[in-house]
């Protein structure tokens, strides 16, 4: 009874595993320009090619951690991030002449254990910052991406209205007590 039931369990496990080991097979990825690994991690350097690891964080379209070919420059990196995130709503209209861009790139020394930041800033009317597109990436270095614009007279408008509408409402409680 138990070499029995040992058979059958081992003719179980055997099976599972081969139709495991078949259907892994037939998800096997073909090789492409660029494929998620995971959640949150891109690959852009083709497998077997000498690759470093990088990290795209702030205001772009998909953050996250890419594998990206030896020698990536910055800009190249932030086009496979799909570029900067807009500020489109629908109730707005933005000018984008007047939007500014802030990349920051840390990169940490693990011998003297001192992390340096380099920083771009430019506008997108502005020629695109040369130093910016000869920046050649390193592994584990982290690159974020600020978009910033200045503030319209609507957001002011949004800031003040709740304040005095909440100034006016005291002012009417007190009033009629």
């Amino acid at each position: 009874m138990k070499q029995t039931l040992f058979l059958v369990l081992l003719l179980i496990v055997t099976s599972l595993y081969t139709v495991e080991n078949t259907t892994a097979q037939q998800r096997e990825v073909p090789t492409s320009q660029m494929f998620r690994l995971a959640e949150g991690i891109v690959r852009i350097a083709e497998p077997g090619q000498l690759a470093d690891s990088v990290n795209v964080w702030g205001d772009v379209s998909a953050p996250g951690r890419y594998v990206v070919p030896r020698g990536t420059r910055a800009h190249e990196l932030i086009s496979y991030a799909r570029g900067p995130i807009g500020f489109r709503t629908g109730e707005t209209t933005l000018d984008w002449s007047k939007m500014r861009l802030e990349v920051n790139i840390s990169r940490y020394d693990h011998e003297t254990g001192e992390e340096t930041v380099q920083n771009f800033r430019f506008r997108y009317n502005e020629p695109y910052p040369a130093e910016l597109r000869r920046y050649r990436l390193s592994n584990d270095e982290i690159i974020s991406l600020e978009v910033k614009r200045r503030a319209a007279f609507v957001d002011y408008v949004r800031v003040i209205a709740p304040v005095l509408t909440a100034v006016a409402t005291g002012f009417l409680i007190v009033d009629r007590l």
